[in-house]
């Protein structure tokens, strides 16, 4: 891993994503590319005359005002003996984080979510989950502050259609990062059921031919699918969930279903998204 983009909004949010992905970058030994967008009415600037002299006392006072929270931002302590970058670009939120993650070469995009409601608002309707959707590269979204953050458990939940192989060897380089333990899992329901050595014939010939490194494979029951995801999780005090995307129809189709109602709004760990 060598760049990580933070798209910064200099919430709260914002800089508990700023820390996490500090903690990264000083692992991995990244760069850090802080990221803000002034999303402005029509008419104050035209994004093709940005940086000359056309460009409206209005717009230039608000680009003023964000490099001025950017000085106070960047003297946060965890960025200390870090190579950080910011930038701050005319453009909308979900178009500019996408651009400028390809224009910077990121290995990993982390991003701040409001709120306590989970992965429904994390992922839906917001230019988190558009970007979710759409980044080639994987999407770590942080809720809470993390005074530490390290990752020695990882969860990998997931279905283990045959399919879905073909973003795995990305999440074995993420889990090989950080020298973590990747648990597999499998969640079986009432309504959704396999038998023991169904569940772990798919699993087997999902990881068949793939170097590994230190995992376990798990089969878990429970009344639904997304309670499954989060007993577990608590069970083996988890670090961080992973799991993947199937580019525009998003989440909705990763087990065959959606991600409901009990995850949520419970999820309160770190979620790594990887695009299909």
């Amino acid at each position: 891993m060598r760049n990580i983009l933070v798209p910064i909004d200099f919430s709260v949010q914002a800089e508990y994503a700023a820390k996490v992905a500090a903690d990264i970058a000083k692992l991995t030994n990244s760069k850090i590319y802080l990221l803000h967008m002034l999303e402005l009415p029509t008419g104050v600037i035209d994004p093709a005359s940005y940086g000359s002299s056309n460009n409206t006392p209005t717009a230039l006072l608000f680009l003023k005002r964000a490099h001025e929270k950017f000085q106070d931002f960047m003297k946060l302590p965890f960025f200390e003996g870090l190579e950080v970058e910011d930038s701050v670009q005319f453009h909308k939120a979900f178009d500019g984080i996408i651009d400028e993650s390809k224009k910077k070469e990121a290995d990993l995009i982390v991003m701040g979510s409001q709120g306590t409601s989970g992965l429904e608002e994390m992922l839906v309707g917001s230019n988190t989950e558009k970007v979710v959707r759409n980044s080639e590269v994987p999407v770590l979204v942080v809720k809470k502050e993390i005074s530490n953050f390290k990752i020695e458990n990882i969860v990998f939940a997931s279905n283990f259609k045959y399919a879905n192989r073909v973003a795995f060897q990305k999440i074995l380089n993420f889990a090989s990062l950080f020298n973590a333990r990747l648990h597999l899992l499998k969640i079986n329901t009432i309504h959704n059921f396999e038998t023991t050595k169904e569940s772990s014939d798919a699993i087997r010939a999902f990881i068949n031919e793939f170097d590994l490194g230190d995992y376990t494979l798990n089969i878990y029951n429970d009344i639904s699918i997304e309670a499954g995801i989060l007993n577990f999780s608590k069970v083996i005090d988890a670090d961080v969930i992973l799991l993947n995307t199937h580019g525009r129809r998003g989440l909705a189709h990763l087990f065959n279903g959606s991600i409901g109602e009990d995850l949520a709004n419970h999820a309160k760990l770190p979620v790594v998204t990887f695009k299909l």
